[in-house]
C-alpha cells in the first residue's frame, strides 16, 4: 500500500507545470553593478519563477572575453537556452556563432547586437533607442517653445544605445529648426561624470538652454551641477525612468525621462527563449516600447516598481 501511494505521488508530481516546463537557461549579464542591468536581472529572476524556468546567472564584469567563456560554459553544460545582456554590442559575433553551432537558442536582452542580420535561432529583445531620442526631442522642443540650444550628454561611445538615442534626438529636432545641439560629449552613463562634464561646460562659458542625456544617471549629475551654479532654470531630460530618475522628477531635478521597461524586456526575453526551446515561431527582433515620463504621469510609472 505504501509503495502504491509513493508511486501515485511521484506520478502526480511528474504532471505538475514545474515538471512539464522545467528548462535550464544560462544568463550572462554584462555587469551586475550597473543600475539598469540590476533591474533587468531582478525581473529575469521574477520571469523565470512565473514561467517555471531555472535560470543560472553569471556576471561578465564588463569583460567581452569573460562573457564569451560564460556562454561557452553554458553550452558545455547542455542548457536549453542562453540569454545574454552583451558587454559590447559590436563584439557579439563569437557568442552568436557558438550558440548557433551548438543549436542552442540564444536571446540578447536590453542591448541589440550591432549586426543587422539576426540568424535563425537567435532573438534580440530590446527597446528602439531612436524612439527614446525622438521622445526627448519632442518634449524639450515643447518646453523651449521651439527655440533654443541643447547640450547633449552621451553614454559610452561603443554602445549602440548611445548612438541610437543621440541620433534619435537629432532626427527629432529636425522638425524644430529653431533648436540646435551646440555641444556634446560622453560621460559613460555615470552620474559623477555627467556632473563634472556639465560643470566644465558652465565654467568654460558654454551657453545652452537645456540638457538632454542618454540616461538618467548622467542627467541627474548634470542637474546637480546646474543647481550648484544657480541654473535651476535649465530643464534636464534623461532616459530609463527607474526609481532614482522618478524621484528626481518628483523633486524637480529632472523635467522628464523616457521609461525603458526592464520588466517588459526580461519577460519577453524568457518567453522568446521558451518559444525557441519548444520550436514555436518567434520574431528575430522584439521591441519593447519607450514611454515619456513627466510629473503629470509619474504615479503611473512609480507603481511599476512596487
Amino acid at each position: 500500500m505504501l509503495l502504491r501511494k509513493l508511486l501515485c505521488a511521484a506520478f502526480a508530481l511528474s504532471l505538475t507545470p514545474l515538471a512539464l516546463a522545467d528548462y535550464r537557461i544560462g544568463v550572462s549579464i554584462a555587469k551586475v553593478d550597473d543600475n539598469f542591468m540590476t533591474y533587468v536581472r531582478r525581473n529575469l529572476e521574477e520571469a523565470g519563477k512565473t514561467q517555471k524556468v531555472s535560470l543560472q546567472f553569471e556576471d561578465a564584469q564588463g569583460d567581452v572575453v569573460r562573457q564569451l567563456n560564460q556562454v561557452q560554459s553554458f553550452l558545455a553544460q547542455n542548457v536549453d537556452a542562453v540569454i545574454v545582456l552583451p558587454v559590447d554590442t559590436a563584439a557579439t559575433v563569437n557568442i552568436t556563432q557558438a550558440a548557433t553551432s551548438a543549436k542552442v537558442p540564444l536571446v540578447y536582452v536590453n542591448r541589440r547586437p550591432d549586426d543587422p542580420g539576426i540568424p535563425n535561432g537567435v532573438v534580440a529583445v530590446a527597446s528602439d533607442d531612436l524612439q527614446a531620442g525622438q521622445l526627448q526631442a519632442r518634449f524639450i522642443a515643447k518646453r523651449l517653445n521651439g527655440k533654443g540650444s541643447i547640450a547633449l550628454v552621451m553614454g559610452e561611445l561603443t554602445q549602440n544605445a548611445t548612438r541610437g538615442r543621440s541620433e534619435g534626438l537629432k532626427e527629432g529636432l529636425k522638425a524644430f529648426p529653431g533648436i540646435q545641439v551646440v555641444v556634446q560629449q560622453n560621460a559613460d552613463w555615470d552620474r559623477s561624470k555627467g556632473m563634472d562634464l556639465t560643470s566644465n561646460w558652465l565654467t568654460a562659458g558654454t551657453d545652452f538652454d537645456a540638457v538632454v542625456a542618454n540616461n538618467d544617471e548622467m542627467a541627474i549629475g548634470a542637474a546637480m551641477a546646474l543647481r550648484q551654479a544657480g541654473r535651476e532654470d535649465v530643464p534636464v531630460v534623461g532616459v530609463d525612468g527607474l526609481p532614482d530618475g522618478q524621484a528626481a522628477i518628483k523633486r524637480g531635478l529632472l523635467a522628464a525621462s523616457v521609461f525603458q521597461d526592464p520588466r517588459g524586456q526580461a519577460l519577453q526575453a524568457v518567453q522568446a527563449a521558451l518559444k525557441m526551446i519548444r520550436k514555436e515561431p518567434v520574431q528575430g527582433d522584439v521591441w519593447v516600447p519607450y514611454e515619456l515620463i513627466t510629473a503629470d504621469n509619474l504615479a503611473t510609472y512609480a507603481a511599476r516598481f512596487k
